[in-house]
């Protein structure tokens, strides 16, 4: 963004000049990110810095509603501790996280499955409450699947082919066919994907990278039943769901719709994998395998 190369002195500047208390602390850089650049700061805390275009509005939205957000959640997540602002020398803002241990899943995927459906299930119970409004919208998460089937056709002509995209056109038709979500708008993460949330003991155990939340239909969401959850998981996390809602019964419709979002989303990670196998800019090489994985856990889903 804007050609500024961000390395350890450039870190280490900020630090020193808008928080210095913590400029003496190690500094590590971390092979994780993709709006934001990070870099370790001892054992607690993380340096975000944006490198993308769109970067700086993703870590305002996380400065602004994060901390409101993060008590009642179950998990760890990144809250903001300190705030960076721009200067002459990096004019975009910046942020002091808190560090959120452990591997991302996309290197370090969960086996633990009923562990991981129950943790997961009882994070998003307590994310999922009807968002205030002023909570921020998003064009393309927590919306209905319908608006998004050129994407869909694009990304399906891209990654797959033959009888494996016939099935999977029929999940994502079943999927706009599906009734809308009638009720309010929920608090949604909105981006949760493999390397979005982290793993420690094989389980899941912290969720990162909360850029994309916004306010919507849950089956966004839910679409983490197969995109993180090994295969046999996601019918324990659908259960597990339904009662940390207070449900008596799964909402058969909202599964269809995450499923919709579940290939949508294993079909992004299919294509930005390839383009890191390739050395594409923006690729991500890991993505692709755990793209494809997710991908066949949604073919082999029985409800």
């Amino acid at each position: 963004m804007d050609g500024v190369e961000i390395d350890e002195s450039l870190v280490r500047f900020l630090l020193r000049e808008q928080h210095p208390d913590l400029a003496g602390g190690d500094l590590r850089p971390v092979a994780a990110g993709w709006d934001n650049q990070l870099w370790r700061l001892g054992e607690e805390m993380a340096v975000r810095l944006p490198r993308t275009r769109r970067a700086p509005s993703l870590l305002l939205k996380e400065r602004r509603w994060l901390p409101v957000l993060a008590p009642r959640l179950p998990l760890p997540v990144p809250v903001p501790v300190r705030a960076g602002e721009p200067c002459a020398r990096f004019t975009k803002p910046w942020t002091v996280a808190a560090w959120v241990p452990g591997e991302p899943a996309d290197r370090s995927p969960v086996r633990r499955g009923e562990h991981a459906a129950d943790t997961l299930a009882g994070f998003l119970g307590a994310l999922h409450r009807p968002a205030p409004i002023e909570a921020p919208a998003s064009s393309n998460r927590g919306v209905p699947l319908k608006g998004l089937a050129s994407e869909f056709d694009r990304k399906l002509q891209a990654a797959v082919s033959g009888s494996v995209a016939t099935e999977v056109r029929g999940i994502w038709d079943e999927a706009v066919a599906a009734p809308r979500w009638q009720g309010p708008p929920l608090w949604l993460h909105g981006d949760l994907h493999p390397a979005n949330v982290v793993v420690t003991g094989a389980t899941l155990t912290g969720v990162i990278d909360f850029g994309e939340l916004c306010a919507g239909d849950p089956a966004a969401d839910l679409a983490a039943a197969w995109l993180l959850l090994p295969e046999g998981a996601a019918s324990r996390f659908l259960d597990a769901y339904a009662d940390a809602c207070g449900h008596v019964d799964r909402d058969e419709a909202l599964i269809l719709r995450a499923r919709g979002w579940a290939v949508l989303r294993s079909l992004s990670l299919i294509d930005i994998g390839r383009a890191g196998e390739r050395g594409l800019p923006g690729g991500q090489p890991t993505w692709g395998p755990a793209g494809r994985a997710a991908l066949d856990r949604v073919l082999a889903f029985v409800a």
